[in-house]
């Protein structure tokens, strides 16, 4: 997936009202996501994307592994983000979604192998 395919994603499906409103919400989730993930898990998976979104997963925190839970990363986000939490849930699942469609089937296994059974309110598709 391209970097204005993987945007114009978002910004359709969040009912965004501008690209660079879908790319605050890409990366504010992409951050907090790079944050949570252990090991190389932040590089492989930006390894599949456009640069552009990719660099958002190469935070300097990146890798580190930091336990919390599915609240405070959406807590993270809506601050990252400068919305409230019900729209930073909404985005961070819409996000979500596109990076689903954008990498391999064994890389997201990965991602989510990696986060605990309430992440799984991340992967809803609260967008169709």
């Amino acid at each position: 997936m391209q970097f204005h395919e993987f945007l114009g994603q978002v910004q359709n499906r969040a009912k965004l009202d501008s690209p660079d409103a879908a790319m605050l919400a890409t990366r504010a989730t992409l951050n907090t996501l790079a944050e949570r993930l252990s090991g190389n898990e932040p590089a492989n998976l930006a390894a599949q994307l456009p640069g552009e979104i990719g660099n958002h997963l190469k935070t300097g925190t990146a890798g580190k592994g930091e336990r919390f839970n599915v609240d405070d990363f959406i807590a993270r986000v809506s601050k990252r983000e400068g919305v409230p939490e019900n729209q930073a849930t909404h985005h961070a699942q819409v996000v979500m979604g596109v990076l689903n469609e954008a990498v391999s089937t064994g890389e997201m296994a990965d991602v989510q192998g990696q986060l605990p059974e309430d992440y799984a309110l991340l992967f809803r598709r609260e967008w169709a």
